[in-house]
């Protein structure tokens, strides 16, 4: 399985998350600075695929279907002013009026 971690990034895992909780965090919040860390460094690697959204979703679905990101990376692309404070709807709202 190629998203399964390796050795190294366990122990990686474990020096984290220690740290972290020697310095205070509760034993949940380690854990999560601990996993966000280790994953960062997989995908930056490339060991794991970025699944965070870069585009503007499939210019075929209705703008309903897209993602707030998706949305509001269509929004930047017509330079939609205040798009970042705007919610779903809004950015729909916007992104037809601009058309």
């Amino acid at each position: 399985m190629a998203d399964a971690w390796t050795a190294k990034d366990k122990r990686m895992y474990e020096h984290i998350r220690d740290s972290a909780r020697q310095r205070g965090r509760s034993r949940s919040r380690a854990e999560e600075l601990a996993a966000r860390n280790v994953n960062k460094s997989r995908r930056e690697d490339g060991r794991t695929p970025n699944i965070t959204t870069q585009g503007t979703g499939n210019p075929h679905s209705a703008l309903e279907e897209r993602t707030v990101k998706e949305l509001r990376n269509r929004a930047a692309e017509l330079a939609i002013e205040g798009r970042s404070k705007m919610n779903k709807a809004a950015l729909i709202k916007a992104i037809r009026q601009h058309n």
